[in-house]
């Protein structure tokens, strides 16, 4: 039986199938653009039963279909599988329901105070992620400090990991979901706060490659690897 999205999104579910459904879109969300088969590996679900819950989520908006990247061992051996990366519709389902909020209290300050009111907000708001996550980090060898701040912003909602960058010269510190995105889209002080507050809990300079507010599937931080003497 073949099914139609159309269908499926107006047929009534139960909280159990919901919930898997939930499970894929998250899982797309914290680990980039998957295919069905990847995700079936990574959730321990059969592949149809994953096709079934992208069907749906394809129709509701949360997902929609993306080439994935390709090692260059994998280049020229036929057409790639099909990925579905997370769309902003989707990244709205989760942590984003304060959002107009939240931009027009800043809005706000911005009128009666001044941008650089919005700065020392991004700035204070930072300082207490930073003392936070200081005690988790700061105390490790260098190599070591970009996994454990990934692992401390994952425990917060960032969907975090730490990779080595291309070319294996430093480190990329990705976030596959900014609780804060759409706001930081007005007002780039929070994206700023947060990178200098890397560079600081890191002891390295770093420099952003990308970002959600941006339009990005993902905020990159680079962080560039010491050099040995």
């Amino acid at each position: 039986m073949k099914y139609h999205p159309d269908v499926l999104a107006a047929t009534p579910v139960d909280a159990g199938e919901r919930g898997t459904r939930d499970r894929v879109a998250r899982s797309i969300l914290e680990n980039g653009p998957s295919t069905a088969v990847a995700l079936a590996e990574r959730l321990e679900l059969t592949p149809a039963a994953v096709r079934r819950h992208l069907d749906v989520l394809l129709a509701e908006g949360h997902i929609m279909p993306t080439v994935p990247r390709l090692r260059a061992a994998q280049r020229g051996r036929g057409r790639p599988a099909r990925a579905f990366g997370i769309t902003d519709q989707g990244r709205e389902s989760f942590y984003q329901a304060y959002d107009d909020l939240a931009a027009g209290a800043l809005r706000f300050l911005a009128e009666t105070a001044g941008d650089q009111a919005v700065t020392e907000f991004a700035e204070r708001r930072v300082a207490d992620l930073e003392e936070r996550y200081r005690g988790r980090v700061s105390g490790l060898p260098e190599h070591e400090r970009p996994a454990a701040l990934a692992d401390a912003l994952s425990a917060d909602g960032y969907a975090a990991s730490a990779r080595p960058a291309p070319g294996g010269h430093g480190e990329q510190l990705c976030q596959h979901h900014c609780p804060v995105a759409h706001v930081a889209e007005q007002f780039p002080q929070l994206c700023e706060a947060e990178t200098a507050a890397f560079a600081r809990l890191l002891g390295s300079h770093v420099q952003r490659l990308a970002t959600i507010a941006r339009g990005d599937s993902v905020c990159t931080t680079y962080v560039p690897g010491r050099t040995s003497v």
